[in-house]
């Protein structure tokens, strides 16, 4: 088999999950040699405005898909919750491994428990979804767009600029970055994750036989199962992609169980809705009609017409 090239952005930790896919696929028989292309992507350069702002998911895709269209690398590793539902014609998400933790952490300055913030605590996030979920259970606190990546956003938060921040488990589990400073595993009954997040998802050209059947051995189907359902969630709700919209997904007994959540920026008004079945697409159908039918897709309009006027989101 052919030398395989790898895309990656140049962050740490993307370069860190990306070595973690070639170490895996380095053990199975016949395994091909290995080279990582690093790619800056537009999301990388902009440090300095918020995702919400900025264009959300496809930010950090755009670089390395081209690429991969381009025949210049040959698969690419990205964090789900990165990927928009509907991928560039040619492409296709090819392996899914096994996910990593999909929590939420709270992280505070002084250890100090959620609950117990004092009132107008700053809490550092880079999730619009995070925002609303932090401010529906403490409309007392402010919240405060951070970016970087994080280990910067620990500095940020020891040098003073926040109170606390909210970091995804799954991203410090991987850097083997501040584990310890973790107050608080926020519960997924209330703090939806956004979808997809704590999986990887390897993109290839759809063409690409050899590098299919390649990655085969690396996927899981439950992961697999549960993202899917996740995904086509998010994908009932057109022009929903900004939004504080989270949504969860597991498979128990054979079941898919999803729970999934559309909220205001305000974290005023909260949907939640949650369905098991075994069909993926009947289960995220059935939670999103739910949803819809209480109002989200005025919820997402509105939401959509803030993100557009609030300089807060710059």
């Amino acid at each position: 088999m052919r030398e395989v090239t790898v895309g990656s952005r140049k962050s740490k930790l993307a370069l860190i999950q990306t070595n973690w896919v070639i170490d895996q696929l380095k053990q199975k028989k016949d395994a091909p040699s290995f080279s990582i292309k690093e790619i800056v992507t537009k999301g990388d350069k902009n440090l300095n405005v918020s995702l919400a702002k900025f264009g959300g998911q496809g930010v950090f895709l755009q670089e390395l898909e081209s690429q991969l269209l381009e025949g210049e690398i040959d698969m690419a590793v990205h964090s789900l919750k990165d990927m928009p539902v509907t991928l560039p014609e040619g492409l296709m998400i090819a392996c899914i491994p096994e996910r990593e933790d999909h929590r939420d952490a709270y992280i505070a300055k002084d250890g100090v428990a959620f609950n117990d913030l004092p009132k107008g605590s700053v809490i550092g996030t880079s999730s619009v979804r995070r925002s609303a979920q932090l401010l529906a259970r403490r409309p007392d606190i402010k919240t405060k767009w951070i970016r970087g990546p994080i280990d910067s956003r620990l500095e940020q938060l020891e040098s003073g600029d926040f109170d606390a921040i909210i970091l995804a488990v799954a991203g410090m589990k991987r850097l083997g970055v501040g584990m310890e400073k973790i107050t608080e595993y926020l519960s997924d009954k209330h703090f939806i994750p956004a979808m997809g997040q704590g999986a990887l998802a390897i993109e290839c050209r759809e063409d690409d036989k050899e590098i299919r059947q390649l990655l085969e051995s690396l996927h899981d189907e439950h992961t697999a199962k549960s993202v899917q359902t996740e995904r086509l969630f998010l994908e009932a709700f057109n022009e929903g992609e900004q939004a504080p919209i989270g949504g969860y997904a597991f498979v128990k007994d054979k079941q898919i169980h999803l729970r999934g959540m559309v909220m205001s920026l305000d974290g005023k008004t909260v949907l939640q809705h949650e369905v098991s079945g075994q069909d993926p697409e009947v289960v995220a159908q059935e939670v999103a009609n739910k949803l819809i039918s209480e109002g989200a897709m005025d919820i997402i309009a509105q939401v959509n017409e803030e993100l557009a006027n609030d300089n807060s989101f710059t």
